[in-house]
């Protein structure tokens, strides 16, 4: 990695302040923005994150699960957070301490209730929740619900709670515990040791079976170390004998390698808004994707024969770069901007049309080296020194500017289309890359920074997931169903300009953690993102009117977006299509799917004025499988999205 370098630090006035719920110890360190337990630490620390498959809501005396059932409309597929069980002492001591997180790595969370001497060990995938009663307490555990019995075995040692609402739970002590039930309530004489609890999947009674076998075992946190290109390898630390027993959902289940040591339960299983959720024993795994190339131009290249079209185009394009008319101060806007003119340039490379690029390098250094440099007028980079990280100017006062950039929203994004400018420029002048090389790594760093002992300025993987293998886009903001991403290609695009920044730099590390985190994001939009009713992934009624989720929650699946309706098809497709790129393709490799998609959309654009610009990403996926009548299409397009151009979509369509 280059050289630290900061931009000017700030104070800002809107992040909310993080010693409330981290312990002292963490506060001198990074922290997450964008992680699986952020309502935990944001504002009032009392919404329910999702852990796979529990639902769990924290409080300062109590931790409450639910196993979520799924509700879904043709509209939504959401799950609700019922508290099932809630777990505390029978009586709190007062020093009213708040809950805290103790520790947190990749893949799981300890969060501490002092007032009840409760230490959760909360492991993403794990079929147990684990509780260690530090001190010998008295416990509680209250459901919503009504007991019908409550069952006790092997020397008091198991339990087997069933609930009016047709679930059953079990329950393990690492010791005898003598536990005694009301209505609603179970109590326990004083215990101290480890406490475990899982639903019955399905109360299906062969599933208590290995319940039992895996009940000692148990996950305090888990590592994934990107160790090798295109490979992530999952590692539990655990305690107590036994084998450990975790559950991978179908993205997992797509990518585990023959070559770890593991064992697959098909037939144990827990539903889950991603799909089933299903056995896996083993103490580390190993996740194994498709490499895909990280290229400058076209996979495939384009015929002379369509060099002129494309020429004329750019052209014109080139002849109306200013950076003086720019009017957004938006680094979001203003990011599409430089990753236009970017795509320019290399477009001119691959139709040998070279005498437009000093003029696409004179606009690029115009754009972006005021953001480097601190002299941008009205906006611009601060350091933010609470949370760590990237702020805009504007972002550091108002929590709704730059759609949230200041509160950690959206980084990825906005930082993508820069770092894909500088990518550029810095290949066709070395030179000038050289000089903002340190800026540059702070951009990449602030939302690609593989840990501690690469960067201590910035955490790691601001908003990529480990466990879910994509990105969230949604900051410190507490929402009811958890992270959220809308644009899937705006997410390809950020690892995609991080590999290419890496390819200028000749920065292998660089290109393999942005190639990998790219290929893992294009596998997950594919999974999750792209609706294919063969899948039976989602729910009939949802996958027969969707072709593509709007945006996707921890605990939802929405067809509306968060600036557009539902019905607004073209809308939703172009908004996982933006910005038109080499790497599209690879996101848009399943052609009969990329079909149904199209059409799906096509009727939406019918006597509609203002759409020109979402009528060009349209056109551009149907020329995958129709090269002439898209091409046809573009051809009469009189206007484009501000992240696009005309050269751009012909560049697409003659390199189909």
């Amino acid at each position: 990695m280059s050289p630290s370098f900061l931009f000017p630090q700030t104070q800002s006035t809107v992040v909310p302040d993080p010693s409330t719920y981290f312990s002292p110890n963490l506060l001198s360190s990074p922290l997450p923005t964008n992680s699986f337990f952020q309502n935990f630490v944001i504002p009032n620390g009392t919404v329910p994150e999702y852990f796979h498959p529990y639902h769990i809501q924290s409080s300062n005396s109590s931790l409450s699960a639910s196993y979520p059932f799924l509700f879904f409309t043709a509209a939504v597929l959401y799950q609700i957070f019922v508290p099932d069980l809630t777990i505390s002492a029978s009586q709190t001591n007062s020093y009213g301490q708040n809950r805290v997180i103790s520790s947190y790595s990749d893949l799981g969370v300890t969060l501490d209730i002092p007032s009840s001497n409760l230490r959760f060990f909360l492991v993403r995938g794990s079929p147990f929740i684990t509780a260690s009663v530090t001190k010998p307490t008295s416990l509680s555990i209250k459901t919503v619900h009504t007991i019908v019995s409550l069952s006790s075995y092997d020397d008091n040692t198991k339990f087997i709670l069933q609930l009016n609402n047709t679930q059953t739970w079990l329950i393990y002590a690492s010791s005898p515990i003598y536990l005694n039930h009301v209505a609603s309530e179970v109590t326990s004489k004083p215990f101290s040791g480890i406490i475990r609890i899982a639903a019955l999947p399905d109360s299906n009674p062969n599933n208590v079976a290995t319940l039992d076998k895996f009940s000692s075992c148990y996950p305090v946190s888990g590592g994934a170390a990107l160790s090798k290109r295109f490979r992530v390898e999952y590692k539990w630390q655990k305690k107590r004998s036994g084998d450990l027993l975790m559950l991978a959902h179908p993205l997992h289940a797509k990518l585990l390698s023959h070559d770890c040591n593991v064992t697959i339960l098909h037939d144990f299983k827990y539903r889950s808004v991603d799909g089933d959720l299903v056995g896996v024993v083993g103490d580390s795994w190993v996740l194994e994707t498709d490499p895909i190339p990280v290229t400058w131009h076209s996979k495939k290249g384009i015929n002379r024969e369509s060099f002129g079209e494309i020429v004329s185009a750019l052209y014109k394009d080139v002849k109306g770069l200013n950076s003086s008319a720019i009017t957004t101060n938006s680094s979001y806007f203003y990011g599409k901007l430089v990753g236009r003119a970017a795509r320019l340039a290399l477009i001119a490379e691959e139709v040998s049309y070279p005498k437009v690029i000093p003029k696409i390098k004179k606009f690029l250094k115009e754009t972006i080296e005021p953001w480097l440099d601190g002299t941008f007028k009205g906006n611009g980079f601060l350091y933010e020194r609470k949370w760590r990280g990237i702020v805009t100017e504007q972002g550091s006062t108002d929590s709704t500017a730059d759609f949230g950039f200041g509160i950690y929203n959206d980084h990825h994004f906005h930082l993508g289309y820069f770092l894909y400018g500088i990518a550029v420029l810095a290949k066709i002048d070395p030179a000038w890359g050289k000089k903002f090389k340190p800026q540059a790594y702070s951009l990449v760093t602030d939302f690609m920074n593989l840990g501690q002992r690469y960067n201590s300025d910035y955490p790691r993987l601001r908003c990529f997931d480990l466990y879910k293998l994509h990105s969230w886009a949604s900051g410190l903001t507490e929402f009811e169903d958890g992270r959220n991403q809308e644009s899937t290609s705006e997410a390809v695009n950020a690892y995609y300009a991080a590999a290419l920044m890496g390819l200028a730099y000749g920065d292998s590390r660089l290109v393999d953690t942005g190639s990998t985190l790219l290929a893992l994001e294009i596998r997950a939009t594919q999974t999750w993102w792209h609706v294919k009713a063969e899948d039976n992934l989602y729910e009939e009624e949802f996958a027969k009117d969707n072709r593509i989720v709007g945006i996707l929650w921890a605990n939802k699946r929405d067809s509306k977006l968060w600036w557009a309706t539902a019905e607004c098809r073209e809308c939703r497709l172009s908004i996982q299509v933006l910005p038109l790129l080499p790497v599209t393709e690879t996101l848009f490799s399943d052609t009969v799917y990329t079909k149904e998609l199209v059409e799906w959309t096509l009727p939406s654009l019918k006597n509609k004025t203002n759409v020109e610009g979402w009528k060009g990403f349209t056109y551009a996926l149907q020329g995958i499988y129709d090269k002439s009548t898209a091409l046809k299409k573009i051809r009469t397009l009189t206007g484009f999205d501000d992240g696009n151009s005309f050269s751009n979509l012909l560049w697409w369509i003659h390199s189909r």
